[in-house]
């Protein structure tokens, strides 16, 4: 799903120019017209507090990713320094893999706009007077009093990505874009870990680089995964995740009549359904779902309450088998849910349908193929034909089609990342969802008593 978002229906539609209020601008090739555009032009002053470590000194802490988490790590920092709550400024590296700060780029669609308070920042819940809060990201951008004249907590989703980009400028010096953390590695000493090397690689150049560092916050949020059904790297097979930036390159005519189908039940998959609907008017489309309908997301304030940050501490000394089941009680929050707006926007597109068009949902050029499962894929070239099985019946519907966008689970990527360091951990075992679990946040070394004294932190942003 995309992240606590909801779609605007007055301005999902656009295609052409920009729009006014809080929606976001028409996307072409990939990007948004204003706000995240423009960011070479400004001026971005750096951290006084935090700066560059020299290269072969042991750093107090790497970051693995710079997105929200990180960046956020980096203001909090920036801002214990500057209140001088800090004794000395740690040495800290961000290492990311994307070639400059991005945040859910292929999801920056028109009329998106974010679903959580901007209130819930960088910065404010910790300290509002912080420098990195939304409030002085609108007031040093000259937006704050026609951002007070909207009259909304929701901003566009585009402009909060920019209000992201904004506070990890302040931090380049310290981020080594287009770099690939390989291994995490405990440097093997009596007694506990107190050191692990990080090793990279330049995604450009292939050099790699090796850091010592005494934490290591691993932040690299989901990793996509398409079924093993697909085509691997097949053009016309894409993840929701890069919608934004491969389909107006891939789908260059808007006025052709193109077949398009989304696999998936997710708020993703719905704001790319209806997205597509108005980028391509003469196209077909099918939103195909194992599950027999979408389900809205709930984000009423007693479930909210997970989402506080107190919360962190009363869930993570809980067992396991507690953990587990209080998670996918809250998964309605965030996961395979849709935003009720939405679906009641896709709802009513299918009654005009079935108004002007009859009930005959093979005549319809938006259909939503709920119940059903994909059972066959194949390459025709310059597009897949998939055989679509309905689950309570044995028949199956093929369909010729030129773009196959998915919008399914994001695999964790940080597995392979760490296995040197799970000998620090005897007690871990994989659960049915992939995640390794621990019942406390600091384990005991292979046949030491105390506990280790560096830690393996793990924030898993999706």
């Amino acid at each position: 799903m995309s992240p606590h978002s909801t779609v605007d229906m007055e301005h999902s539609a656009v295609t052409n120019g920009t729009h006014d209020g809080d929606a976001v601008p028409q996307l072409v090739n990939g990007l948004a017209n204003g706000a995240s555009n423009g960011t070479a032009t400004r001026q971005f002053p750096k951290s006084t507090y935090l700066t560059p470590a020299d290269a072969d000194s042991v750093l107090d802490l790497v970051c693995v990713g710079f997105g929200p988490a990180s960046v956020a790590i980096a203001v909090a920092l920036h801002d214990e320094l500057e209140a001088g709550k800090l004794a000395r400024a740690p040495k800290v590296q961000f290492l990311e893999k994307q070639p400059e700060f991005a945040w859910h780029a292929g999801m920056l669609l028109p009329g998106a706009k974010m679903q959580i308070s901007f209130i819930k920042d960088l910065a404010s819940l910790r300290d509002p007077r912080s420098n990195f809060t939304f409030i002085n990201y609108l007031h040093k951008n000259n937006r704050l009093i026609d951002f007070i004249n909207l009259n909304t907590f929701l901003p566009a989703r585009a402009e909060y990505e920019d209000y992201l980009r904004w506070c990890a400028r302040h931090f380049d010096d310290l981020v080594r874009y287009q770099t690939e953390v390989v291994s995490v590695s405990p440097v093997q000493e009596e007694g506990p870990a107190k050191i692990f090397t990080v090793t990279s690689r330049n995604i450009k150049t292939g050099a790699i680089t090796t850091h010592r560092a005494r934490n290591v916050v691993v932040a690299v949020g989901g990793q996509a995964s398409i079924p093993q059904s697909f085509p691997a790297h097949h053009p016309r097979v894409i993840h929701s995740s890069q919608y934004a930036q491969l389909v107006p390159k891939i789908l260059s005519d808007q006025s052709a009549r193109y077949r398009v189908a989304v696999v998936g039940a997710g708020q993703s998959a719905a704001e790319i359904f209806n997205n597509v609907q108005g980028l391509y008017p003469n196209s077909k489309t099918s939103m195909i779902m194992r599950s027999e309908f979408m389900k809205p997301s709930d984000d009423s304030p007693f479930v909210n309450s997970i989402f506080n940050p107190e919360f962190i501490d009363t869930i993570y000394p809980k067992p396991s088998a507690y953990r587990a089941n209080l998670f996918a009680d809250a998964r309605a929050t965030n996961y395979g849910v849709v935003r009720l707006e939405l679906i009641e926007h896709l709802f009513e597109v299918m009654y005009h349908q079935k108004r002007t068009l009859g009930p005959d949902e093979k005549k319809w050029p938006h259909r939503i193929m709920a119940g059903r499962d994909i059972t066959g894929v194949e390459d025709k070239g310059d597009g897949l034909r998939l055989k679509v099985t309905p689950f309570a019946d044995s028949g199956a519907v093929d369909g010729p089609l030129e773009e196959e966008i998915l919008d399914v689970d994001l695999r964790t990527a940080h597995l392979d990342m760490l296995k040197d360091t799970w000998h620090l951990l005897p007690e871990v075992a994989a659960d049915e969802s992939g995640f390794p679990r621990k019942d406390r946040w600091l384990v005991d070394a292979p046949g030491k008593a105390q506990q280790t004294s560096a830690r393996v932190m793990r924030y898993l942003m999706e």
